[in-house]
């Protein structure tokens, strides 16, 4: 299948969309944080990232789910900084404490290309939301000089509708997280008010705009929606009302219930969140996906 954002470079739309992208960020309003950064002029906004992107690595990546894998792996690009706040972030030293590399669109461009000639499945942007408009810049650049693999936006699902509106068309393949069905979770825990009511209303976008999963002969995802869920200890991810939403949402939805939760940067300062979860508390998970009609459940390698 090929790529949709090819069809927006001959008539300059994608470039377009990237200057309406950039509108966006000063003042920035690129997330439901809508700090107000004046990120042009030199600001840095919640998210703690200027207008230059940091990039944190690029690699081809061997330990995404099956369908993005493949055979050569997905292209992901990291990006340093994040629009949340998670006391128990994994990558803190490259979300929070914003490790990268500052990166032109020019060098995003030329790290596409690289891993495409590598033998990648997919451009997988990781943590991409506050540098939205330097990637859509940087793909109307490398699909100039040839770029054709599908689009991956790997988020953390704290996202802006107006925003949305803008990468219809660009991305190939959404892949957020839905962590929370609980507001004050949310926000006590990663800093992200309304978490439950932007995810929602955001993963129903990506999911009109590129529907559900879908693979081709080889099993290497093409387009759609595929979901991240990480249970948390104590219930505190609200599991079985995310699989409620997301059971409603499609029961062909591709979702990756993740049980590799362990106590990270802050965590031992939040109970339960000091210890790792049960197999009780992830096989009560996987129950919930069940008894809401989901049967695509992502394997890792």
């Amino acid at each position: 299948m090929r790529p949709s954002y090819l069809e927006l470079v001959d008539s300059g739309e994608l470039t377009e969309r990237a200057k309406a992208l950039s509108r966006l960020q000063s003042p920035c309003r690129l997330c439901p944080q809508e700090c107000g950064a004046e990120r042009a002029a030199g600001e840095t906004g919640f998210c703690g990232c200027g207008q230059t992107a940091l990039v944190a690595g690029v690699a081809p990546h061997f330990g995404e789910e099956a369908p993005l894998v493949g055979v050569g792996g997905s292209g992901t690009i990291f990006l340093a900084g994040c629009n949340m706040g998670c006391v128990y972030c994994q990558n803190h030293e490259i979300s929070h404490g914003r490790q990268g590399r500052p990166t032109s669109p020019a060098g995003l461009a030329r790290s596409m290309l690289w891993l495409q000639d590598s033998g990648c499945q997919n451009i997988n942007f990781v943590t991409p939301t506050h540098f939205a408009p330097q990637i859509v810049e940087a793909l109307a650049l490398a699909a100039a000089d040839g770029l054709r693999l599908p689009v991956v936006w790997n988020c953390g699902g704290y996202e802006s509708l107006e925003a949305l509106a803008l990468l219809a068309g660009i991305v190939d393949i959404y892949m957020p997280d839905v962590k929370y069905s609980d507001a004050t979770a949310a926000r006590e825990l990663s800093g992200a008010a309304g978490y439950p009511q932007h995810n929602m209303a955001a993963v129903r976008v990506m999911h009109e705009q590129v529907g559900d999963l879908r693979t081709d002969e080889r099993g290497v995802a093409v387009r759609g929606l595929l979901v991240r869920h990480l249970v948390l200890p104590g219930g505190k991810a609200g599991s079985d009302r995310v699989m409620e939403f997301l059971g409603r949402l499609s029961t062909d939805t591709y979702v990756n219930i993740m049980d590799q939760y362990r106590p990270c940067y802050r965590a031992g300062s939040h109970p339960p969140l000091d210890r790792p979860i049960t197999k009780r508390e992830f096989s009560a998970a996987l129950d919930c996906a069940s008894q809401n009609g989901l049967t695509r459940i992502a394997k890792v390698r």
